[in-house]
């Protein structure tokens, strides 16, 4: 149902580029990725739009890691397991929670400017941490603060090659193995390009939902393209919702960091009442998951499309100085964060499942490796524990570059060239627009597969889906076609694996099997191309 390629080429015919290192997307994990394999490698970075258009510009909490003397390893590690709700590979997790300090002092070695309070790094709580141990940067522009390090640094390396503007279309395969990707250019021509070694730091899915805290370049391309090439993904059930976006007429679905409930933020309904005590009994610092839920039922319940976040107890100056972006975003629409409330509804932010890799980043495709939200490392589980998606990154993009250097040539390439093959018309006669087939995607996304699910709406979904899949029958030219057959690939892969998954965990919520059940669900789900679901038990 879901080819191999998107598009039919010729390789004999095609211009080639050599690489040593091929790293797809220019956030936080392909840039620390990047600059490390630098040191030994030529490098080539391609991203759709430029090094500061990713997910990690508009991270605005921090990074996580132990740095306080009464913090420790093991809490962090304690606190990403109950997170995780029992998916946790705490191998990965131990590696996170011990080398991601590192980590941050390589970050502070390349560049970044963390903020400082009384000459030591400013640490700040987020939900489900029990210490303080979030870094953050110009108050709430952590993200970007290491974006703008980084892309400095790769910019002027003379190691890296970057392509901005550029469209990498799919992984190519060889005997088992990954050898490049075939790349559209801005003028609409093709190249491939031969790399040693591919990095998907491609980023995640945000923009399968109608609502999300994500860039427009968020749409699922590093997941289809690795799942197309073969390669294993697993536990794409779980999307993580973020509870407090921006709800406001004329304002876009902005984040508010789960920072601003760190520092004593309180969740209240319309009708001004504070309400999380009824649902867990860590309130506004519950799990993100739990938090979420909590705030769609107080919006049922009281009628309402959004909840409110009121910090205006706090001192004003505070705020402005701990939340200088969201203050002044906030303001942009007639907010006063420290006089009003801020009304907020959840949002797709995050996708735990991925391409599966093993502790060195790589797939189940040899010189395949994945970093960041693309990958499925193992650390997040069910539910990711906030701040800890940036450590992950760099932790992982080192482990990848020292697999890297180990791997022995790259043999010649045994790929017979690419007979074309019938799809129909380039245009799709009686078809939608991509751009109304897109938004129909998203909003069916949101009704039947968002944060709570049932058997009944999520097989109306499997549905629609299968009817969507002529797609691929047709000529592809055009990137937002691309895109969309991305993200209708991704739709396909969390549907079906949360069809699958019969009880809930962690942000996988099923309104027909509401609990938790360890003893038959303790598992992953595993998905490949042309094969059904296949379960993995925890190791």
């Amino acid at each position: 149902m879901i080819p191999q390629y998107l598009v039919d080429f010729d390789l004999s015919a095609l211009p080639m580029v050599e690489t040593d290192v091929l790293v797809i997307g220019s956030g936080i994990a392909g840039l620390f990725t990047a600059i490390r394999a630098s040191e030994h490698n030529r490098v080539l970075m391609i991203t759709k739009k430029s090094l500061l258009e990713s997910n990690t510009r508009y991270a605005q909490g921090g990074i996580a890691a132990v740095i306080a003397e009464d913090d420790s390893p093991a809490y962090h590690l304690q606190d990403t397991l109950v997170a995780g709700a029992g998916l946790c590979r705490p191998e990965a997790v131990e590696a996170l929670v011990n080398e991601g300090p590192d980590g941050v002092k390589e970050l502070i070695r390349l560049g970044t400017l963390f903020d400082v309070e009384n000459g030591e790094l400013a640490l700040t709580q987020e939900g489900a941490h029990s210490h303080r141990r979030i870094l953050h940067a110009n108050g709430d522009a952590t993200g970007y603060e290491i974006v703008r390090a980084l892309a400095a640094q790769a910019s002027e390396h003379p190691g890296i090659e970057v392509w901005d503007e550029h469209f990498v279309i799919d992984l190519i395969t060889d005997h088992g193995e990954c050898v490049g990707a075939l790349v559209q250019k801005p003028d609409g021509s093709q190249v491939f390009v031969k790399a040693r070694a591919t990095v998907l730091c491609s980023g995640g899915a945000g923009q399968l939902y109608r609502y999300t805290t994500n860039p427009e370049v968020a749409t699922a391309d590093g997941v289809a393209m690795a799942y197309r090439a073969g390669a294993v993904i697993r536990d794409m059930e779980f999307i993580q919702f973020h509870p407090t976006s921006l709800c406001y007429p004329g304002a876009p679905r902005f984040l508010v960091s789960e920072a601003v409930r760190g520092e004593g933020a309180y969740l209240r309904n319309i009708k001004g009442e504070r309400f999380m005590e009824r649902y867990h009994v860590q309130l506004e610092l519950a799990p993100r998951d739990i938090v979420a839920r909590a705030i769609v039922s107080e919006m049922e319940t009281t009628n309402s499309t959004f909840v409110y976040l009121d910090i205006t107890h706090e001192p004003a100056e505070m705020i402005k100085h701990r939340f200088p972006t969201i203050y002044e975003t906030c303001m942009r629409y007639g907010l006063d964060m420290t006089t009003d409330w801020i009304p907020v509804a959840p949002a797709a932010h995050y996708m735990m499942g991925g391409v599966k890799t093993d502790l060195n980043g790589e797939s189940s495709i040899g010189r395949l490796f994945a970093c960041g939200e693309v990958s499925s490392t193992g650390v997040h589980g069910a539910n990711r524990l906030a701040s800890n998606s940036l450590s992950e990154a760099i932790v992982f993009g080192h482990r990848i570059v020292e697999r890297i250097q180990s791997l022995p040539p790259l043999n010649s390439i045994q790929v017979g060239s690419l007979l074309p093959r019938s799809r129909g018309n380039e245009i799709m006669p009686g078809q939608r627009p991509i751009s109304e087939r897109r938004l129909r995607l998203q909003k069916m996304m949101v009704r039947q597969v968002g944060l709570r699910r049932n058997g009944i709406h999520l097989q109306e979904a499997m549905d629609r889906l299968k009817n969507e899949m002529n797609i691929f029958d047709h000529v592809l030219t055009h990137k937002e076609e691309m895109e969309y057959a991305n993200l209708l690939t991704c739709a396909w892969l969390v549907t079906s694996g949360a069809l699958h998954r019969q009880e809930s965990r962690g942000a996988h919520y099923r309104e027909d099997f509401p609990l938790r059940d360890d003893a038959v669900w303790q598992k992953h789900s595993l998905q490949q191309r042309e094969q059904a679901i296949v379960e993995e038990l925890m190791s």
